[in-house]
């Protein structure tokens, strides 16, 4: 049995990049939660002048991660939180517990996720979906200081 499918792509376009820039952006945590980056990314890719080509993201931290999830729906936030607690909970008997009991269930939960990530700039704009937005997930109890590099590879203009 064959499914019917409808598949389409535009042409492939070819760029010459002409730009590497690079920042770094602090961010300053509540505690453990989701805090949304897409407007400092997309700022970031305004201020190098980016036409097309890529951001990538590179969080420098073993117990903080980087997503793109859905920004409509606060709740989805909330049970991906819940989803990653009992994948890695606390006080769970890890053997690494010398920063305290959610510094394991942290690493755990970083390896889960991401510490990088790649979005196509196209026409200038971070080709994003609709309902998609870029967040920085702490996974420590405290607050902390987190460092991302932000990069640019791609034409200016």
């Amino acid at each position: 049995m064959s499914l019917s499918r409808s598949i389409s792509r535009t042409p492939p376009s070819t760029v010459s990049a002409n730009s590497i820039v690079t920042s770094q952006l602090v961010v300053r945590t509540a505690g453990t939660g989701f805090v949304d980056l897409t407007a400092e990314v997309a700022k970031f890719a305004s201020d190098a002048r980016a036409r097309e080509g890529a951001v990538t993201l590179f969080i420098r931290h073993t117990s903080a991660s980087l997503t793109i999830q859905e920004n409509a729906d606060p709740s989805v936030l909330d049970d991906l939180a819940t989803a990653l607690q009992r994948l890695a909970p606390a006080n769970a008997g890890w053997t690494h517990d010398t920063e305290g009991p959610d510094d394991m269930p942290g690493h755990i939960k970083t390896m889960l996720t991401a510490t990088s990530l790649t979005i196509p700039v196209l026409d200038g704009k971070l080709a994003l979906g609709t309902w998609q937005a870029i967040y920085l997930i702490e996974h420590r109890g405290a607050a902390h200081r987190r460092e991302i590099v932000l990069q640019f590879s791609g034409r200016t203009g």
